[in-house]
């Protein structure tokens, strides 16, 4: 049969050199010969610099067993008539329903037309082309596979293009996860190698901020390839510090064979740039998703800092009305952020997010807020207050909840619940209701351990300070009544954590 399969054309002498990479051709043909002629007239064929690599069936399931194995075929040339008269259509019809392959090229030959009509085979099986063998000569066989493997190429890029997105969508949604910018620096660093479909040991990545008016060499180094969070810039290679200042200074991306260097300024006079190596050329693609990811890593940024300033004012103005009760009462300022690290510490011990401590630590300084509806002559008296000033003293928790019940922030809420229960008692003999164990909410719970270990191992205007045995004698006697016992065990268990806040806040 392989004499009238292909003409008398000059065919290309074979060679064993091949390319380190293949275009994989699965041959599907009960005939030898066959396979022996195709192998010889593609030897020495090469697209785009890649050699072919032949995979051989002699049967429709020998090429099951091939294609169940390797995922990497490009084109399948497939005989219709083999251990049946329709085989090869069986195949077609496994290659595209049963692997949901649609990647791969097909292309039907046959040396008998008569038992697969062409416009049938065509219209109802998915192939990319029909061919008689007796017009496959050496030329057109050639031309056949230049088709098929541009259409494999260019299936494999749009892939690799969504794939590429749908990685940059998930590391998108990642970075509006990260809390600080310590989280952001780490995300970059985790995704970039994501982005680009390879493994962390094929690339260097870098990325730092500026502002557009700062010296080139300000720059803020963010994340670099196993240097840690928050690197010093001198850890960078000397190469790659100078395309970051090349980079500020032409304001604009570079690119050279195996780097690029993205430039992405905002609206309010920052630069984000973002360095990517590796050690292979890269192509054209990689550079378009690169360019995407890091321009969602520049507009990510902006966002986190903002939310970080917000945070911060949000801070700064929580210990600002604690500081001022505090200071109206003759107590120190020290209290409130005493208090929000300690209530921040064991929000943690207790297993609540970080997200969740953050809160706490941000609205526990509101605690007393009520006391600005206190009378000096009660909040400073020097002695015991009697049963009447006591009374009044107690409304400070429900004034407190009422300044703050009516804000849809997240942070006053929280501070309105725990300005309204830091009093509550485990037992049920708190104020201002009589709350009893678990109806305290967590916040609640949590602030007035923090609270009572604070005010007592400080001096107040009604007593001295009390030395740490006595507070932790105080507490253990407690657990169970004033606190749930759970949090005294974990504030006993870590009280070096606690003493390290004490002693960074002096009064």
């Amino acid at each position: 049969m392989s004499g009238f399969l292909f003409s008398d054309e000059v065919l290309e002498s074979p060679t064993n050199k091949m390319a380190e990479t293949y275009w994989d051709i699965l041959v599907v043909d009960d005939e030898e010969d066959i396979h022996q002629v195709t192998k010889l007239v593609l030897s020495g064929f090469k697209f785009e610099n890649k050699a072919l690599r032949f995979h051989h069936a002699y049967s429709a399931q020998e090429a099951k067993a091939i294609l169940d194995t390797e995922q990497n075929i490009s084109v399948g040339l497939i005989d219709v008539v083999m251990e049946s008269n329709h085989a090869g259509l069986d195949l077609v019809r496994y290659i595209r329903d049963d692997l949901a392959n649609f990647d791969i090229r097909l292309v039907l030959r046959t040396g008998q037309p008569g038992e697969a009509p062409e416009e049938s085979v065509i219209r109802d099986y998915d192939i990319n082309d029909y061919k008689n063998k007796t017009e496959l000569t050496a030329v057109k066989l050639k031309t056949l596979l230049y088709s098929a493997l541009r259409a494999h190429r260019d299936i494999q890029t749009i892939e690799k293009h969504k794939m590429g997105l749908e990685r940059i969508i998930d590391a998108s949604s990642n970075f509006l996860k990260c809390s600080n910018i310590q989280d952001f620096a780490s995300t970059i660093l985790s995704h970039v190698s994501a982005v680009m479909g390879l493994s962390d040991s094929e690339i260097y990545c870098a990325a730092a901020v500026n502002h557009q008016a700062n010296e080139p060499t300000k720059f803020k180094l963010l994340a670099a390839s196993g240097a840690g969070v928050e690197p010093s810039n001198v850890t960078l290679p000397e190469n790659v510090q100078n395309l970051f200042i090349e980079t500020h200074n032409k304001k604009a991306s570079l690119k050279t064979r195996n780097e690029y260097i993205g430039y992405f300024p905002s609206r309010e006079g920052s630069e984000t740039m973002i360095y990517v190596s590796k050690d292979s050329e890269l192509h054209s693609m990689d550079f378009q998703l690169l360019e995407f990811f890091a321009n969602n890593i520049a507009l990510a940024y902006d966002n986190l800092k903002l939310r970080e300033t917000i945070k911060d004012s949000q801070k700064e103005l929580s210990y600002i009305l604690g500081e001022a009760v505090e200071k109206r009462s003759k107590e120190t300022g020290s209290h409130v952020k005493r208090v929000a690290h300690y209530s921040m510490l064991l929000a943690q011990l207790y297993g609540l997010s970080h997200y969740q401590a953050e809160i706490i630590k941000l609205a526990s300084p509101l605690h007393d807020i009520g006391k600005i509806s206190i009378p000096d002559q009660i909040l400073n008296k020097p002695g015991k207050l009697t049963d009447e000033e006591w009374i009044i003293m107690q409304t400070h928790a429900q004034q407190g909840f009422e300044i703050l019940k009516n804000s849809t922030n997240e942070i006053l809420q929280c501070g309105a619940l725990i300005a309204h229960q830091h009093h509550e008692k485990w037992d049920g003999s708190g104020y201002p209701r009589g709350l009893k164990g678990e109806q305290i909410n967590i916040v609640g719970r949590i602030t007035a351990l923090a609270d009572v270990f604070d005010a007592l191992g400080s001096e107040r205007c009604y007593k001295p300070a009390w030395p740490l045995d006595k507070v932790i004698d105080l507490l253990n006697t407690q657990s169970g009544k004033q606190f749930e016992p759970k949090l005294v065990d974990l504030f006993l268990k870590n009280l070096e954590q606690f003493i390290e806040i004490r002693d960074r806040y002096p009064d």
